[in-house]
């Protein structure tokens, strides 16, 4: 059971007072004629109109919304109601609604508390447009005062001050909370919905079919990842929760549908951090006939139209560094990028043993796993010496084969294989292949990852004869790609903590 405060008790009591006296404290229906942006909007369209002829405007509204701030002062009263649309000023006089429902409102009344009002709109002599209320009711009482920085000025001329909502794990944990306190983070979900929303109609306009595929499956694949697991009772098998479309998503193109993607949630049982959340969304699309460098060519139109859509421009801003998303973006081949920075040729070390004492030699402060294969040595390269330094847009291609189990080989180095991921801002934002479409290259691949990773190895990648067998009717060459659209959304909106733009992440139970 719940521990309520002073504060709440006094709430609780008013309730009690509400119910004793017939008042529905949380009444079934509501009404409301005008949102507070559109009663405003009605008001000057009408006062300027009334400018004109001479007349006085006359504009009689309903609004609903939360009270975020009460001012009694003797026979009148006002207040601020915000809604999904912004704030508005309320005001109440005995002289029309009469003294008993005055002191109702100031008496029952607190901040938090959901209001109908009903009236006629005018301006103050301060300027400010306004409701002048003949009625109104409770719709929802506010037991737990919200955790907003506000001003309460009390009957006696007491300013109490409310405390703020600053703590960036409570925020997370109660973002029910952080969403009605603080309209800057209602707009970043709604920004969100925005990008999400451009990408589609960038994929759409390309030709490209939305589909669904599973989240609950029998086996994962497509990455390199720990799944969550599961039980399902009726089929008496173990399932997993998928950690990416990929596989399904390349059945489609051997049932020859060409251009698919999906936007929807992933799944990896893996650690949290300022880019890392267990469940996140992606989007992944397979391209049939295309490979990875028509990819890399549609993925910067994609992301610079969608900065266009959502923010109106392809410059933005993101940790101080002014970033050019406008096409072309930068080319890297990996093996060049990590020569420059780290100062290894990764292709004089065939081996993963050879390539770690270059590392120790070159960098003897640096600690990489002495077990780790040659492909994880490659990626520590990349990730401890080049990922911080691009900043700017980059396409990173040519990735070693043993960290690509699902890309084609570049044409006369099979151990290098046709992948990028496209950086910014120091961080990955998206990774893309020419798909390996051979069925007995790929068993292969998928007999090399089983043999050289250990048993328990998170990253181990099972081998999916279904997929085997789709490969074996035919799979036309193809590009994939897959980006997070969180990251995107951190980048555009420049927020550094993937928390930031999720609406409820992971965390830890709380105590």
């Amino acid at each position: 059971m719940a521990e309520y405060t002073s504060l709440e008790k006094i709430r609780l009591q008013k309730l009690e007072e509400l119910r004793a006296e017939g008042i529905e404290a949380y009444p079934t229906r509501a009404k409301r004629t005008h949102t507070s942006a559109e009663a405003i909007a009605a008001f000057e369209a009408a006062e300027s109109e009334g400018a004109s002829s001479g007349s006085t405007p006359q504009v009689q509204v309903t609004l609903a919304g939360r009270i975020r701030a009460i001012r009694v002062m003797g026979k009148i009263s006002f207040a601020h109601i915000e809604d999904g649309n912004g704030k508005i000023q309320l005001f109440f006089r005995a002289n029309e609604i009469g003294k008993e429902r005055l002191d109702f409102f100031n008496k029952m009344f607190d901040i938090g508390d959901f209001i109908q009002a009903e009236g006629d709109m005018f301006r103050t002599k301060t300027g400010e447009i306004t409701l002048h209320v003949h009625d109104f009711r409770l719709l929802a009482k506010s037991v737990s005062p919200l955790p907003a920085a506000k001003d309460e000025t009390l009957e006696d001329g007491t300013i109490v001050r409310h405390a703020a909502l600053g703590d960036p794990e409570l925020r997370a944990r109660q973002r029910y909370a952080d969403l009605a306190v603080n309209p800057d983070v209602r707009e970043i979900f709604r920004k969100r919905a925005a990008i999400i929303k451009a990408l589609r109609t960038f994929l759409d306009s390309k030709g490209f079919l939305e589909v669904e595929t599973p989240i609950l499956q029998p086996l994962y694949g497509g990455a390199a990842a720990r799944p969550f697991e599961t039980h399902h009772n009726e089929l008496e098998q173990d399932m997993y929760l998928r950690i990416s479309f990929e596989l399904y998503l390349k059945r489609l193109l051997v049932g020859n549908l060409e251009k698919v993607y999906e936007i929807g949630r992933d799944f990896r049982n893996e650690g949290v951090s300022f880019k890392h959340n267990p469940e996140f969304t992606q989007l992944e699309f397979y391209w049939a006939y295309a490979d990875y460098l028509q990819v890399m060519a549609l993925t910067e139109q994609m992301v610079s139209f969608t900065a266009q859509e959502v923010l109106g421009t392809q410059k933005i801003s993101y940790k101080s560094h002014e970033i050019d998303l406008t096409p072309p973006w930068k080319r890297l081949e990996m093996r060049d990028g990590i020569l420059e920075t780290s100062g290894i040729d990764i292709d004089e070390h065939k081996t993963a043993e050879s390539l770690f004492n270059a590392i120790k030699a070159k960098h003897p402060n640096k600690t990489p796993d002495p077990k780790a294969t040659r492909g994880k040595l490659i990626d520590y390269l990349l990730s401890e010496f080049l990922e911080p330094r691009l900043i700017q847009p980059t396409f990173l291609y040519n990735y070693p084969r043993d960290i690509s189990p699902l890309a084609k080989s570049l044409p006369g180095n099979p151990m290098t294989v046709e992948r990028f991921e496209a950086y910014t801002a120091g961080f990955e934002l998206c990774n893309a292949f020419t798909e390996l479409n051979d069925p007995l290259d790929q068993e292969q691949r998928f007999i090399e990852m089983g043999r050289d990773y250990e048993a328990d190895d998170a990253e181990k990648h099972p081998l999916d004869e279904d997929y085997l067998r789709a490969m074996r009717y035919g799979m036309p060459p193809n590009g994939g790609f897959g980006m997070g659209v969180d990251r995107l959304t951190m980048l555009l909106l420049d927020k550094h903590s993937i928390r930031e733009v999720l609406l409820f992440p992971a965390l830890r139970k709380e105590e």
